[in-house]
């Protein structure tokens, strides 16, 4: 007979929230099409304030409906709210425009990609989860995929990368994005409603980087002054911001963090398809093998016997 007081089992994933859990990666990868050019017209930090800062706003309205809510989550737990704030919108917003200012991108998708590992990496020190040989295969596969998309196929492009103080930065941000996925999992920040705390988040942020940002207008930095720029900056907010993180939120919700962690794989493979069909972009031979590695890491990776944790 079970205990009387075993936890009972977690409810299996509807089809919705698969739906969410793939999206995730789509929204992420909407930077591409929204923000290629973004680089080197605004400053980055300001560039990352104005990203939230309009999240912000646009999402207001579920805030103030759980104003109570929010304001007890946000008197109670106030470290956790700005914590959350600098490393999901600060450190991997800003921070993160500001290293591809000095790193390629080929350098900067094979670094940020290593966020999922140092979620189960982290969650096995900090939290005693027991990892997986499957999974760990399924992303060492994973990353071959993605070393093969960024890298063209030519792996004597390895001898010749050279690493400089922004692949630290996206190091940091890889770091970063893996211990805001953890403190998501937090049961004060779980029991708050998802779009309420979207808000509150995209408000955190906005608060961290005023600073930064502040600094920059203050020093010359660039501003947005075109229609194209203004256009970027929605994108951004809209698909790549609200839409990314809110589906991504959710899978952390419903999968664990290490699982949804595992989406970053799709980035690559994803930026290219949109690449091809909104940019003109030739598909080639190196991008349809680094595709296949990465759906079938996946599949090693999040195949049965995989729990959310």
């Amino acid at each position: 007979m079970p205990a009387e007081n075993a936890e009972p089992a977690p409810a299996a994933p509807r089809p919705f929230d698969w739906l969410l859990y793939f999206l995730a990666p789509v929204f992420f990868s909407s930077n591409l099409i929204f923000g290629r050019g973004i680089t080197g017209e605004i400053a980055p930090f300001t560039t990352a304030l104005l990203r939230w800062a309009g999240s912000a706003a646009i999402i207001f309205p579920f805030v103030y409906a759980e104003r109570k809510a929010c304001l007890a989550f946000v008197r109670s737990h106030t470290g956790i709210w700005l914590v959350l704030g600098i490393l999901g919108m600060g450190i991997c917003g800003g921070f993160v425009y500001w290293a591809l200012t000095l790193t390629t991108a080929s350098n900067a998708t094979l670094i940020y990609t290593t966020s999922s590992l140092f979620i189960i990496l982290l969650q096995w020190l900090l939290q005693g989860r027991r990892i997986r040989p499957s999974e760990l295969a399924g992303m060492a596969v994973a990353f071959a995929g993605v070393a093969v998309i960024v890298l063209k196929g030519e792996w004597s492009v390895l001898l010749h990368l050279r690493f400089n103080i922004g692949d630290f930065g996206i190091l940091a941000a890889a770091i970063a994005f893996a211990l805001y996925s953890l403190l998501l999992r937090h049961p004060a920040v779980q029991a708050m409603p998802p779009m309420p705390l979207f808000g509150l988040l995209a408000m955190s942020g906005t608060i961290v980087l005023l600073p930064p940002a502040l600094y920059e207008v203050l020093t010359g930095g660039l501003l947005p002054d075109t229609t194209s720029d203004w256009a970027k900056l929605l994108g951004i907010i809209l698909f790549a911001s609200l839409a990314a993180f809110y589906c991504f939120q959710h899978a952390v919700r419903v999968f664990g963090p290490a699982m949804a962690g595992v989406t970053l794989y799709l980035m690559p493979p994803l930026s290219i398809i949109m690449a091809v069909v909104f940019l003109g972009e030739r598909f080639q031979l190196y991008h349809a093998v680094g595709i296949v590695l990465v759906m079938g890491g996946l599949v090693l990776a999040t195949g049965p016997g995989r729990r959310a944790g």
